[in-house]
């Protein structure tokens, strides 16, 4: 295999952790970690999936290096690996309310200029 370099790395790096962040229900699992550890038995419930699904939701993220895990016993618990992930998330968010509002004062040029 050959080795990518130093930009090659990086780039996979943020691949990695933009994909694991771009799906609905691992946002909202990362949500539901916020408040600290669980138990997959705990998480697989409150999304209504199957096991085995949340626990692939689980994994692409704890490889994307969002979240730490540990076993114990037949349980796997999961948490968020560094708050930072929600800093990332909340950026996202702004960058979307300012896209939002942009839009809001354009719509609301175009209905002055017609009168409504």
């Amino acid at each position: 295999m050959k080795l990518l370099n130093e930009n090659q790395q990086i780039s996979s790096y943020r691949v990695n952790v933009f994909r694991a962040l771009s799906d609905p229900i691992r946002l909202k699992i990362l949500e539901f970690l916020k408040d600290g550890e669980r138990c997959v038995c705990e998480i697989q419930p409150v999304f209504k999936k199957s096991q085995s699904t949340v626990s692939k939701h689980l994994d692409i993220l704890y490889q994307a290096g969002i979240l730490d895990r540990r076993f114990e016993g037949k349980s796997t618990f999961y948490r968020i690996r560094d708050s930072k992930i929600f800093r990332l998330v909340d950026e996202v968010d702004n960058f979307i309310l300012t896209r939002i509002s942009a839009m809001v004062k354009v719509a609301n040029a175009l209905k002055s200029s017609r009168g409504d």
